[in-house]
């Protein structure tokens, strides 16, 4: 199943006057880094979010959120919220504020020069 692109397409819309932050193809969806640090994304029909181990499991006791988890081990500190928590512009905004205030405590990544085959 590819990824929601109208839900990447939100994102995009929500994060583009930030100039921090940089959109990344992975894990056969979109990822949205900020300083290089990954932030929020979209997993098939998921919003994906880091928020830190406290944060995640407050957000967990959310109908709408579940544990991030494509490979049958979960990621600790990261949430997948379903589409009923994103209706609309405020639900999403907060979620995204939520990530990024977390993200905005983490050192900035460094960018990596690409490596060069011979």
């Amino acid at each position: 199943m590819p990824y929601d692109k109208s839900l990447a397409d939100r994102l995009q819309f929500f994060l583009k006057t930030r100039k921090d932050f940089s959109r990344k193809e992975m894990f056969g969806g979109v990822g949205f880094l900020l300083n290089g640090n990954m932030c929020v994304g979209v997993y098939k029909k998921f919003l994906i979010l880091r928020l830190g181990k406290e944060e995640a499991d407050r957000a967990l006791k959310q109908k709408q959120a579940n544990p991030f988890d494509i490979t049958g081990r979960a990621m600790s500190g990261w949430v997948m919220v379903e589409k009923e928590g994103i209706r609309n512009e405020e639900s999403l905004r907060k979620w995204v504020e939520s990530a990024v205030d977390f993200v905005q405590t983490l050192p900035p990544k460094k960018p990596t020069r690409p490596t060069q085959t011979k």
